[in-house]
């Protein structure tokens, strides 16, 4: 049974998709637009599910900064 579960609500589909992720594997999506990207990480370490929200760079364009972390 997954552990993680991810949607993307709003898009240009027609259906909204999904993601699962387990305690071993977690769970990342990132969003992105020509000036960059967004990362968002779940994981699971030692009893408790952990957050990172990352600004990262996208083709070459963009910055690296921790935005947010912490436990869910």
């Amino acid at each position: 049974m997954s552990h993680y579960y991810a949607t993307i609500p709003q898009s240009g589909r027609k259906t909204t998709p999904t993601a699962r992720g387990h305690k071993t594997t977690g769970l990342a999506t990132i969003a992105a637009s020509y000036k960059g990207a967004i990362r968002v990480e779940l994981r699971h370490v030692d009893g408790k599910d952990l957050f990172t929200v990352n600004r990262i760079p996208w083709q070459g364009v963009g910055e690296c900064q921790v935005i947010a972390e912490g436990e869910l």
